[in-house]
């Protein structure tokens, strides 16, 4: 019979919404009424509540999806800073439950970095939340390398969250199923290959040669890649590739955390390939809601000391809590 250790949990990708930033998004990207989205905008009733409730004593709270990444360049790092330095308020409002990923005005890189920077130092935020695509281009660009410099820099970790995938990647792979199966193009199958697609890249975009001890956190225990490694690795090997190993680079330098996944096969695959000190729990709320989540912990069959370390003990080390 297993149980929760007794120790902190920090659960690290867990969701807000900025009301500014909220009216620039249009189409499916816009909020609609309800109860996921009121939690969205919470900070201190239900939010607080719910983390009670589950056994969650911090959450690390990231803007959702396209967060600020569509913005233009003219107005990207100014609405960029507003947005954070109101997350950092809130922050602040409880700091003993609260901590921060920044969201980043990627439309400029340098002021991308700059922002980086600056919430990381002055705000105390543990690193930065990237959404998928920054206005249609793949992050491994090298326009975005100095993102990934400032990081390294600053020894902060970048998240690699899912968005929605580029408009005709929506049109051939998913169109004819998403008007009975809507949620398809998304967390169900689109999201996880965007993600994992985006990885991949910038493994192989030599990002990783450049700035060795460059950290990446991928959600939803590790968008397949765990699972895959091996083959790619093994692919990636073969006669007329120019010399990588994927499973160094991978292994060494992506975390992963159980956001949205919480599988016990597949958490000990990620044990297996990843290494224990490479996994970080998270829930993903209020996308996903925390008692699955805290009850599945409850059964994962590893040691008290393996599961400390996936609630807390990782996340600690990490982002210096």
């Amino acid at each position: 019979m297993f149980s929760k250790p007794h120790c902190p949990v920090i659960a690290i990708e867990e969701h807000y919404w900025d009301e500014e930033l909220e009216k620039t998004y249009t189409g499916s990207e816009a909020g609609r009424p309800g109860e996921q989205y009121k939690r969205l905008h919470d900070f201190t009733g239900i939010r607080l509540q719910e983390m009670d409730e589950a056994g969650i004593d911090v959450q690390v709270i990231s803007h959702g999806a396209p967060s600020t990444q569509k913005l233009p360049a003219d107005k990207a790092a100014a609405l960029t800073r507003r947005v954070n330095d109101r997350l950092h308020r809130a922050v602040a409002a409880n700091p003993q439950r609260f901590a921060a990923f920044a969201a980043l005005p990627t439309a400029v890189p340098e002021a991308a970095a700059d922002e980086l920077e600056r919430t990381v130092k002055e705000l105390g935020f543990k690193g930065a939340m990237l959404h998928g695509l920054a206005n249609d281009v793949f992050l491994d660009d090298k326009r975005f390398w100095p993102v990934y410099a400032r990081a390294e820099q600053l020894d902060a970790l970048i998240y690699l969250h899912p968005s929605l995938p580029q408009a005709d990647v929506r049109r051939l792979y998913y169109d004819d199923y998403v008007k009975d199966f809507p949620i398809v193009a998304r967390a169900a199958w689109g999201y996880t290959v965007e993600t994992a697609t985006l990885a991949i890249r910038l493994v192989l975009s030599g990002v990783f040669e450049r700035h060795p001890n460059l950290k990446i956190i991928l959600g939803h225990l590790g968008e397949t890649l765990p699972f895959l490694v091996w083959r790619v690795d093994h692919a990636l090997a073969r006669p007329g590739q120019k010399a990588l190993s994927f499973r160094d680079v991978f292994t060494n330098n992506f975390y992963i955390t159980t956001s949205g996944n919480f599988s016990n096969p597949a958490l000990l695959c990620c044990v297996m390939e990843m290494g224990i000190d490479h996994i970080l729990f998270a829930v993903d709320w209020p996308f996903v809601l925390n008692p699955p989540a805290m009850e599945w912990m409850a059964t994962v069959p590893l040691s008290d000391a393996d599961k400390a370390k996936i609630l807390s003990g990782n996340a600690r080390r990490l982002l210096k809590m």
